[in-house]
């Protein structure tokens, strides 16, 4: 995926939720590219080192633009936040919520939030690395929304664990484990490398179930 998230793997994934562009729920189209330039250079420099200017260049646009649709910088990283976090929300609950054994709800989920994370790497990063450059106020928004996932991935475990398919002493501990093991796949996937993101969320949904079944 390129640093705009503009391959064909991020471009399918976005059609799948029914958007047929990056970002396409962001309007209008000037917002929208001023969001995928903020992407793309918040996942090269850092927010930190990013500037108004270097994200509006990368649109094609003066910097005054940019103001017209974002009044700050954090309120870019924001939105770029806040959407991130509402759709990887969307897959664990829709996993949680789902039909089947807790063991076929947790290969689901976690297959489908590796798979978010390494079709979508670049922007991932953004999301979930740059958290504690947001505001207070917008940080404890995003926050609650991360508790919220983690609630998600307890409540298989749970279940799983009252049904017998789970040996988990610490519930806790192992939802925080496979939370972290998913995300990091933002960190080191490769677009050219030698794994596919389906591959790579079967190999996770695979490792997760052998860490969490109980022993015969």
């Amino acid at each position: 995926m390129s640093a705009a998230d503009g391959t064909a793997g991020q471009t399918t994934d976005e059609t799948a939720d029914g958007v047929d562009k990056p970002w396409g729920e962001v309007t209008p189209e000037a917002a929208r590219k001023l969001l995928v330039a903020a992407v793309e250079a918040f996942a090269e420099r850092g927010y930190h080192a990013t500037t108004t200017r270097d994200i509006a260049g990368r649109a094609g646009m003066s910097p005054a633009a940019l103001y017209i649709h974002y009044k700050t910088k954090e309120e870019l990283l924001h939105r770029i936040s806040r959407i991130g976090h509402d759709k990887a929300l969307k897959i664990l609950q829709a996993a949680a919520d789902g039909s089947g054994t807790a063991a076929e709800r947790l290969d689901g989920a976690v297959r489908s939030f590796v798979r978010w994370h390494a079709e979508r790497h670049t922007t991932a990063r953004v999301v979930q690395y740059e958290l504690d450059a947001l505001s207070e106020e917008h940080r404890t928004e995003i926050v609650e929304l991360r508790r919220r996932s983690d609630a998600a991935v307890r409540r298989i475990l749970n279940d799983g664990v009252k049904a017998g398919e789970f040996d988990v002493p610490d519930v806790p501990g192992t939802t925080l484990a496979v939370l972290s093991l998913c995300i990091d796949v933002a960190r080191w996937f490769n677009a050219q490398g030698r794994r596919t993101p389906d591959e790579v969320g079967a190999l996770y949904a695979d490792l997760v179930l052998r860490m969490v079944t109980a022993q015969k």
